[in-house]
């Protein structure tokens, strides 16, 4: 247990955004490995906001790359992940659990509290046209505030895209953590056509939206690490 510690520390420490890779294959199951890491990553009431595209064929690479503007790690890599916020999501994977937990013989009272929970949930994510039901729900929830220690969820599609993001973060930090640990390297990019990207991968405007396409591969010895400087501990953390 402490070995494998150690070794998940030791890709935390070593992880750098790398710019140049070398030509190598990543094999289905390295892939699948890396993608189940991102998979198992936690999200704000299981909800899984997000989805994952892994781009690795050569003319869809050469796209993608194209559409993240030429950049080195785009062009080198030998697989590109696009991580997508799917704020229409809640409705499969409210079902998929559901037939999970028939499936996985959860008693009759569990799987009605968790209908019943799905169904309460909805209006979580219901916006209504022109955010009509978005304004009432902030105005209610600000009032209960008012008198009661109560967080307000997000109310509005900007919101939702927003604590989605937090969810989809997680997963792509997995996935880097992951490739880290077995042999590879990463680089997050922010820099891409967001439009042609999402058209390319045939994305809804209202419920997707593009966080970050990770570059993954194996470092060549052309990249050159950088000096690193991060804020020192106690300009970052408050011991209280």
């Amino acid at each position: 247990m402490e070995a494998a510690i150690h070794s998940s520390l030791n890709a935390i420490f070593q992880r750098r955004a790398i710019r140049v890779f070398d030509p190598i294959e990543i094999s289905p199951t390295l892939r699948d490995e890396l993608l189940e890491a991102a998979r198992l990553a936690p999200s704000s009431c299981n909800s899984q906001p997000y989805r994952l595209f892994w781009v690795s064929s050569c003319d869809s690479r050469r796209m993608v790359a194209q559409l993240c503007f030429s950049q080195p790690p785009a062009e080198t890599a030998s697989a590109l992940v696009v991580a997508v916020v799917d704020i229409g999501a809640w409705r499969s994977t409210a079902l998929g659990q559901l037939e999970w937990m028939r499936a996985s013989g959860f008693s009759p009272e569990k799987i009605a509290e968790f209908e019943r929970k799905s169904k309460l949930a909805q209006w979580f994510f219901l916006q209504g046209w022109c955010n009509l039901l978005g304004a009432p729900k902030w105005l209610a929830f600000r009032a209960i505030n008012l008198f009661k220690i109560i967080g307000v969820p997000p109310v509005t599609r900007q919101g939702l895209f927003k604590w989605a993001t937090k969810s989809t973060s997680l997963a792509c930090k997995n996935l880097m953590i992951a490739a880290e640990s077995l042999g590879l390297n990463t680089c997050p990019m922010e820099g891409f056509d967001a439009r042609r990207l999402g058209r390319f991968l045939r994305l809804s405007s209202r419920d997707h939206e593009i966080v970050v396409v990770i570059a993954i591969g194996k470092k060549s010895p052309r990249h050159i690490d950088q000096p690193q400087w991060r804020h020192p501990l106690e300009s970052t953390v408050t011991i209280l």
